[in-house]
């Protein structure tokens, strides 16, 4: 393990950063990348940045719900992330009556900021290597399963340390580099958050599924909250005797705009990358686990449109969930594409074999390094098929059949919550629809075809009828049938869907322990091979994978030619939402004739450009992924000047191979925000405790 700390070592003290690529962490900018953003153009120093002992912007930047980021714009807690991070939030708080992602809302003074219920931010507190307290102790011949098993237990003795020093506060402590390095995280979490505003889904949602991934984008990608703490400043639930939270540290923001090479910084939690992925992993992920979710998720998603587009009431129950699945369907076809298209799995083959002939040469058989490769190939060829059935199992019934989905809830307010947004109508649809497709596409089937068969003459259409009538968890009266019921356990265990739910967790179950036991052979090859990659290469500036912790990516606002012949500009203006009204589609180009009204007048006030343009989007060539939604991108000064929300069709190989020459970030500026804000929404008054440069 000495020889591990000493690389690790190394790398905190000598590497220099590779321009543009990197998730950094914070600790390490100082030592890693400080002079490398000096010469891209930054102004602040590490410390403004991050800083151990005093306010830094790391303090402005916390985690938003569950998987994406946020920031905070002013001394009395107002957030901003984008629209798609608050969707659920604003769904949640939708109606018929008040349709808030349709016509937007915006609150008039704080006594009108709606709390969103179950919606949690975290700040990072405090940052802490702690590898030498999770791998110290582990002997260099440790299996994998002594290994983890080690790692366990001194993880949660230092959480138990960390949690006494600091009470109330969340500690998670992930693992770097497939488990080479350790960092401990001190979470504060508030619970109580409030909407204060977002458009309407015509701006914060404009170009739909159509524009997702896409540039040039028009998309007003943002949405407004504010953390509300007790009188000592402190987390509480929701209560009425709550003030909004004091921060010590906000983002200032600027309206100077952006110019074509100018300095740009992210800040964020980016969710996952796999950087560190070999090409029997590519070849898996091509020919089945990309494919099967595509062509699941595409069938359900027919489905759910089909139903939103015919009824308001469904469209708001299902507008959240449709978008989470369709964001993730089309990142997989757009990583296909770019897997193939840019030959990543070459590059990656060719890294594989120069560090087969590194380890043949200069390591020892009991070192490991050598079998690395091998036993990464071992782990995804040996159970693929039951891998295949496994994602199949989880994407057709347990993801898409809600109905499933009940039985596994536990809290009662989630159970509420469950069937405000369900429709059995729906539902039944979709459940018809997968059942005959897991059939088509799987040999290994739950028992519930048996029934199916049997009793249904293989018809599986009047098997889910038949479900659908006959079981009591259709509606929410379920509830209170079950609640009124002194039999209450013999009424679910005899309802339709607990015999279906069985069949269906049965299955899951048996195919579980191969599986697991074929990861655990793959974390061991991994670790391995990472390490191993290290030392091969010592000089090379190494970034750890992404896994949702605070992360810093720096570039410059640059376009890109996405092919030949063709160069996008580094910009969008509103002219272009203008020209892409369309009526034929009004679910994803309706432009708000607010909206219209203020392009036909020009009447920009001070958000406009130099030449009287009015700008939405532009591009960085920063390293961004999922969880990064809602990131702040900084100027040289550390001044906000937009907010991250998505990344090219281009580039969508990014999380296994960046590519400079395409790789952008695509960023709703921070002029748009503010002109929406203002001249859009007339909600001015939130604008007086922006600190605006």
């Amino acid at each position: 393990m000495k020889r591990l700390f000493a690389l690790l070592a190394a790398v905190g003290i000598t590497f220099t950063a590779v321009a543009d690529e990197g998730m950094w962490l914070l600790p390490y900018i100082k030592k890693m990348n400080s002079k490398d953003m000096k010469a891209h153009g930054c102004k602040l120093s590490a410390e403004d940045i991050y800083s151990a002992d005093k306010s830094s912007l790391k303090d402005a930047i916390v985690i938003f719900g569950g998987g994406c980021t946020g920031e905070i714009v002013s001394p009395d807690g107002l957030l901003f992330t984008n629209h798609h991070c608050g969707y659920d939030a604003i769904q949640k708080l939708s109606s018929v009556e008040h349709d808030y992602l349709a016509d937007g809302f915006w609150a008039a003074n704080r006594s009108e900021e709606l709390p969103a219920e179950g919606l949690e931010v975290r700040f990072v507190r405090h940052i802490f290597d702690v590898t030498p307290d999770i791998v110290g102790s582990i002997p260099s011949t440790a299996s994998q399963q002594e290994y983890e098993s080690i790692v366990n237990k001194n993880k949660a003795a230092t959480i138990e340390r960390l949690e006494a020093e600091y009470p109330g506060m969340e500690i998670i402590i992930p693992s770097f580099f497939g488990g080479n390095q350790f960092f401990a995280f001190v979470h504060e979490v508030y619970t109580d958050i409030r909407l204060v505003g977002t458009p309407p889904s015509s701006i914060g949602k404009f170009g739909g599924d159509t524009d997702n991934w896409m540039w040039p984008r028009h998309t007003g990608d943002f949405s407004i909250f504010r953390v509300y703490a007790n009188k000592d400043n402190r987390p509480a639930a929701y209560s009425e005797d709550n003030v909004p939270y004091k921060a010590e540290k906000w983002l200032n923001i600027s309206l100077k705009g952006i110019e074509e090479g100018d300095f740009a910084m992210i800040m964020g939690f980016p969710g996952s990358t796999e950087r560190y992925m070999t090409s029997h992993e590519i070849d898996y992920m091509l020919e089945v686990d990309n494919p099967q979710r595509i062509y699941i998720r595409g069938e359900r998603q027919k489905i759910l449109r089909k139903w939103m587009n015919s009824n308001q009431a469904i469209r708001i129950q299902y507008d959240s969930k449709y978008a989470r699945s369709s964001n993730y369907w089309k990142n997989s076809i757009g990583m296909s594409r770019g897997i193939e298209k840019l030959k990543v799995r070459d590059k990656k083959a060719k890294q594989e074999a120069e560090f087969q002939a590194w380890a043949n040469a200069n390591t020892l058989p009991e070192e490991r390094y050598i079998d690395a490769l091998s036993i990464i190939e071992e782990s995804v060829t040996s159970c693929a098929d039951k891998k295949a059935t496994m994602q199949y199992l989880s994407e057709a019934f347990l993801q898409s059949v809600e109905l499933i989905q009940v039985m596994y809830i536990q809290d009662r307010n989630e159970t509420e919550q469950f069937y405000k947004d369900f429709n059995a109508d729906v539902d039944r649809d979709v459940a018809k629809r997968m059942f005959t497709i897991y059939r088509e596409n799987n040999t290994v089937l739950p028992t519930i075809y048996q029934k199916i068969d049997a009793e249904f003459g293989g018809n599986s259409d009047a098997y889910v009828d038949w479900l659908y009538d006959n079981s009591i968890f259709t509606s929410a009266e379920c509830i209170n049938k079950l609640n009124e019921a002194e039999n209450s356990e013999e009424l679910i265990v005899s309802d339709p869907l607990y015999e279906l739910a069985t069949s269906v967790a049965t299955l899951y179950s048996e195919l579980r322990p191969e599986i697991m036991a074929a990861n655990q052979r793959f974390a061991e090859g991994h670790r391995l091979y990472i390490k191993g990659l290290m030392m091969m290469q010592p000089d090379k500036a190494w970034a750890s994978d992404a896994n949702f912790t605070l992360r810093l990516t720096y570039g410059n606002v640059l376009p890109y030619s996405p092919a030949d012949g063709v160069i996008y500009k580094h910009y969008t203006t509103l002219d272009g939402v203008i020209a892409k009204e369309d009526k034929s589609n009004p679910v994803e180009f309706t432009v708000p004739e607010r909206l219209k009204e203020l392009h036909a007048k020009r009447d920009y006030g001070r958000y406009a450009d130099r030449n009287g343009e009015l700008p939405v989007a532009f591009l960085a060539n920063c390293d961004i992924t999922g969880g990064n939604s809602g990131s702040p991108v900084l100027n040289a000064k550390g001044e906000l000047i937009g907010l991250a929300f998505d990344g090219n069709w281009e580039a969508m190989s990014g999380d296994v191979a960046f590519e400079p020459e395409l790789q952008r970030t695509i960023v709703v500026d921070a002029r748009y925000v503010l002109f929406i804000i203002d001249k859009f929404a007339g909600a001015g008054w939130l604008l007086d405790e922006l600190t605006i440069k």
